[in-house]
């Protein structure tokens, strides 16, 4: 199988931040699904199931209303990993074009009160794994990396390509005309 574009990033290297994680495709239409990386991998500790479920219900419904973006919004939902969340959204966009989306949700989810959205049997497959205080302390911290951000939190670290080895015979030549 080929390793599909996001396991090709270097985790040990990732910051926090939020990245374009690819673009596709469909008919003539673009689609962009960014990673938004609250986590430094093997550097912080993951999140708790009940800060990430929580999120999700708050930063989805929060996306989705935004009168600017929300309809562009395709998907919002956590990474398996517990280090992040992918926003999937319509058109050809850079984490600058949607870093005040992505700074207005947090900041909301931080300072969340009341009832999470969806948060009831009736609605969610298991509710009661959610936890609105961690939720929002994680909320915090990624929103105090994104009202002033680095370049290394808006775009993925790149790999440096390597120069290729020479073997003896070709070090020896040096620069010899054929």
């Amino acid at each position: 199988m080929e390793t599909i574009p996001s396991f090709t990033v270097d985790h040990l290297k990732l910051k926090s931040g939020l990245f374009v994680a690819r673009k596709d495709r469909i008919g003539d239409a673009v689609v962009t699904t960014f990673d938004l990386r609250l986590k430094r991998p093997y550097h912080d500790p993951v999140m708790d199931t009940g800060s990430v479920h929580a999120l999700e219900h708050i930063c989805a419904t929060y996306l989705r209303n935004d009168p600017l973006w929300g309809e562009r919004v395709i998907y919002f939902g956590p990474m398996g990993c517990r280090t992040g969340f992918y926003l999937i959204m319509a058109g050809d966009l850079t984490s600058e074009d949607v870093l005040p989306l992505v700074e207005r949700t947090f900041d909301f989810a931080s300072d969340f009160e009341g009832e999470i959205p969806g948060a009831t049997p009736k609605e969610c497959g298991f509710c009661v794994d959610m936890d609105l205080e961690l939720a929002k302390a994680d909320a915090a911290m990624y929103y105090n990396i994104l009202i002033s951000p680095k370049k290394e939190n808006l775009h993925y670290p790149v790999k440096k390509p390597r120069k290729p080895k020479l073997s003896k015979e070709e070090q020896n030549k040096g620069g010899e005309d054929d």
